[in-house]
């Protein structure tokens, strides 16, 4: 299906003015939603009770009020408070360009893609080249719904991004958590860059990832639609809390592991595995007073959630 424009505007800078139609780069309906039911399975419609008498409160009725000390509050009529919004403007007026890199992610709002409407193309275009060549992004002034919005133009693959921007008291500082940053030493360092070096890849790929909480309510909903019974899987055993880890032994395990897992040969369809050979009474004995690791309890094989019953296991 056709993407449909959020709005049509207008990116401005000096003379230059560029049409273009503004979409979002984000998909709300791809979550999955739930109904409010009655026990009886109907649904159900919020409504508003007044502290004071108890009585339903129509949304005609109510006022909007700012509490500035406990149980006091200032009244804003509808009216007072239209007056104060920002006046909406088709018009983006773009302020600066800086380091496409200055800009700090954990200000990233919103995002939009911004496409070049009719006689739009060639500025557009323009735009997107200049921005990419210097490697700079624009910022720009963007009045929608009232209120008046910093975004970020930045040019992408196959067009350009539109990103809302956070103001900055949006935005907590880390430096209030106080973290105190302890010293590690050459040889840690050292071994933590190299099981770094072991897991690392050229670019994240999205699509190497996929939100499981959302496949398994997906799963449970179709085995609820064709009646089956939901089986939930057993939690693993928590570990004692209070052990003491040895750092250095730490990394040099996980480079051992993620070097095990590199050199593992991979198994094809057309090897065939040896028969497994019987251990004799000696040698269990002898492998029974070996020491053993404790070991996490075995959560429910995967294959055995995810394939179909024959019937119905549910009881009555």
């Amino acid at each position: 299906m056709a993407a449909r424009s959020i709005a049509s505007l207008t990116l401005s800078f000096g003379l230059v003015s560029i049409p273009v139609k503004l979409y979002s780069a984000t998909d709300s309906a791809a979550g999955v939603g739930f109904n409010l039911l009655t026990p009886e399975g109907g649904r159900v419609k919020q409504q508003y009770i007044s502290e004071a008498t108890g009585a339903v409160v129509a949304r005609a009725d109510m006022k909007k009020g700012y509490e500035f000390e406990k149980g006091q509050f200032v009244v804003f009529a509808p009216e007072e408070l239209k007056a104060l919004e920002e006046g909406a403007s088709h018009v983006v007026e773009i302020v600066s360009f800086v380091p496409e890199k200055s800009v700090d992610s954990l200000y990233y709002d919103k995002a939009y893609f911004i496409a070049p409407d009719k006689r739009g193309g060639k500025p557009y275009s323009l735009l997107r080249l200049a921005m990419r060549e210097s490697e700079r992004c624009a910022l720009a002034k963007w009045s929608y719904k009232g209120k008046t919005r910093i975004v970020q133009i930045r040019p992408a693959e196959d067009g350009m991004v539109f990103q809302q921007l956070l103001f900055a008291d949006e935005v907590r500082a880390l430096s209030d958590l106080h973290i105190e940053l302890v010293t590690v030493s050459d040889t840690e360092l050292k071994l933590a860059l190299q099981i770094i070096d072991q897991v690392s890849e050229d670019v994240y790929d999205p699509t190497g990832y996929e939100d499981e909480e959302k496949k398994r309510i997906l799963e449970a909903i179709d085995r609820k639609i064709a009646g089956k019974q939901i089986v939930s899987p057993e939690a693993p055993a928590e570990e004692s809390g209070g052990q003491v880890i040895d750092l250095m032994e730490a990394l040099r395990a996980s480079l051992s592991a993620n070097r095990a897992k590199r050199e593992a040969p991979v198994k094809t369809a057309a090897t065939k595995t040896p028969a497994t050979k019987k251990a004799s009474p000696a040698e269990v004995d002898v492998l029974a007073a070996k020491p053993r690791r404790p070991v996490k309890r075995a959560t429910p094989r995967a294959d055995v959630k995810e394939a179909p019953p024959a019937k119905v296991r549910a009881r009555k």
